[in-house]
């Protein structure tokens, strides 16, 4: 077992250390895998079982879906109007314009599924208005990073449905479940930057704005608003499935460009080469991670590390906290979709054999895939606002550091109190 695990990591590193896209290299190393240690098996049983059969499940369908809505919305330029829209009605909290950054990615979560989308979105238009008003940019920079991991966590979530589907749970279920504890690290997040900028007494002094400036913000948020509450509202109440959902999603994006007047045939079009790039990268990671999961199954690998991991008779709390150690140092190297399809077929039977819902477990792991996008050397988000403030990356790293903590100390929260996602799920059954 020592020495597959050896050749498994000598060989993905040395593939992506190559460039070889992150996909290939799941490919590549799962069948050199059974090449090398099970030279017997035929390599034609992946050609139909294993590569179509990981890409043909109907819930995969809303996946490109919610792509294309959250490129279409980034299209219509929705991160100006969130900024004019929540400015007048956020300026004067403590903490103050900051909150943008928190509310706004928490909007557009609630609308895209993507967390690097979130970050450039909503850092492309508040970025620059911190800096010209004065505020610290090095809490801007942090408070942008942490908030744009809401993507993953607030439905609908790109995350979540791969997770669904490699886990065989329900879409509509995790939806639910990402609601709350979605909304309770948002909060979260809102009384870190309350409680430093009341520490340090660096808030710049802001203009209280009238209530026509309000109302105005209103009118600018409210078609975003309507959409969101459309989703939410069909995800709870069951009227429509995931797939549905996000077709309907798509075109609520569209009558959102034109209601804006921000529709144009040239930006829609870039909108969809950009969800159909993305869809195919994702695409070709699941069916990269399924053969390697595959070759995992046939060396007998999940079962030697979950007996491992067993003899070892670790409380089940213990037991998440070393999980999401784990997690947290696959996210320095590879990307979420690859850690979930990569770790799942491991890690989920442990979870559920420690009493753990599956539900829940698949809410933890997004909470700690949205670790990864903050931790260098490869976390998106840190690359998204170096692309917009041009800062290094180690600058940017430093800044987010206590919203890496506050996601460690929240996925922890969700293990002591694991009604924080299941609560709102449970009203379903």
């Amino acid at each position: 077992m020592f020495e597959i695990a050896v050749v498994t990591i000598l060989l993905f590193v040395a593939l992506l250390a190559g460039s070889v896209w992150i996909g290939l290299s799941l490919f590549a190393t799962g069948y050199l895998l059974l090449a090398i240690f099970k030279p017997n098996i035929p390599m034609d049983i992946f050609s139909s079982g294993v590569i179509w059969g990981s890409v043909i499940p109907t819930p995969l369908l809303s996946l490109p879906l919610f792509i294309l809505m959250s490129e279409v919305l980034v299209a219509a330029g929705l991160g100006r109007s969130l900024f004019s829209g929540l400015a007048p009605w956020l300026g004067r909290l403590p903490g103050g314009l900051l909150h943008v950054n928190v509310v706004g990615s928490t909007l557009f979560a609630a609308v895209s599924g993507s967390s690097a989308a979130t970050t450039a979105i909503v850092g492309k238009v508040s970025l620059p208005e911190l800096q010209a008003r004065g505020y610290d940019r090095k809490l801007a920079m942090g408070s942008l990073a942490g908030a744009g991991t809401l993507g993953f966590l607030i439905p609908p979530s790109i995350i979540m449905i791969i997770y669904g589907v490699v886990a065989e749970q329900s879409i509509l279920e995790l939806f639910v479940a990402g609601v709350i504890p979605g909304l309770c690290l948002a909060a979260l997040y809102m009384a870190y930057i309350a409680g430093h900028q009341i520490a340090t007494g660096s808030q710049p002094r802001q203009e209280r704005a009238t209530w026509g400036a309000r109302l105005q913000g209103m009118r600018d948020i409210g078609p975003v608003a309507a959409l969101i509450v459309a989703i939410m509202g069909s995800l709870y109440l069951g009227l429509a499935s995931v797939t549905e959902l996000a077709a309907i999603g798509v075109l609520g994006a569209l009558v959102i460009a034109v209601v804006m007047g921000r529709f144009t045939f040239p930006a829609m079009v870039r909108a969809g080469r950009r969800a159909v790039r993305t869809s195919a990268m994702i695409g070709l990671i699941i069916i990269g991670a399924a053969l390697l999961n595959s070759a995992f199954g046939f060396l007998g690998i999940p079962k030697a590390i979950a007996s491992q991991i067993a003899s070892l008779g670790l409380s089940p709390f213990v037991l998440i906290a070393v999980l999401l150690v784990f997690y947290a140092l696959l996210g320095m190297f590879l990307d979420g979709t690859s850690i979930i399809v990569m770790t799942l077929p491991i890690t989920l039977p442990l979870v559920t054999a420690a009493g753990y819902d599956p539900i829940w477990f698949g809410i933890f792991v997004v909470v700690a895939v949205e670790i990864s996008q903050i931790t260098p050397p490869i976390g998106f988000n840190l690359f998204v606002i170096q692309s917009q403030t041009g800062e290094g990356i180690g600058t940017i790293a430093r800044a987010a550091l206590p919203f890496f903590f506050l996601l460690l100390a929240f996925a922890l929260l969700l293990a002591v109190f694991p009604q924080l996602a299941l609560w709102l799920p449970g009203t379903l059954r």
